[in-house]
């Protein structure tokens, strides 16, 4: 980087020009999450501490995942700071998957049900 402003030609004024560098955010940005990170790790360890059982536990585990990952993409990915397209190209495949998934599982039960009540359990 040999000279950071250019001289406009039609004014002679000098105006700053952007460093090809990348943005820089705040350590404290990143510290915050990495604080997060560790409280929500924390509680999803407390959920098998305290033996949570059945759907309540699943469903614990499963939220605190998913914030943990939902903060890794946002910050420590940089998704925050991208355009919307490109955060819609890179969430809307699996939140189409995880549908796609509820759909199968919702199929799978009634086939169960249908099988059960013309077959009589076999």
């Amino acid at each position: 980087m040999a000279h950071a402003a250019h001289i406009d030609e039609g004014h002679g004024s000098e105006q700053p020009v952007a460093h090809a560098e990348g943005q820089q955010h705040p350590i404290r940005l990143y510290l915050v999450v990495w604080g997060w990170l560790f409280v929500l790790s924390l509680c999803s360890y407390l959920v098998d501490y305290f033996a949570l059982q059945g759907l309540l536990r699943w469903g614990l585990i499963l939220i605190f995942m998913m914030l943990k990952a939902g903060l890794i993409v946002a910050v420590f990915m940089h998704m925050k700071w991208e355009r919307l397209a490109l955060v819609y190209a890179i969430i809307l495949p699996p939140v189409a998957l995880l549908v796609f998934v509820a759909i199968m599982v919702a199929e799978s039960d009634y086939t169960l049900l249908t099988r059960m009540l013309f077959l009589g359990g076999q």
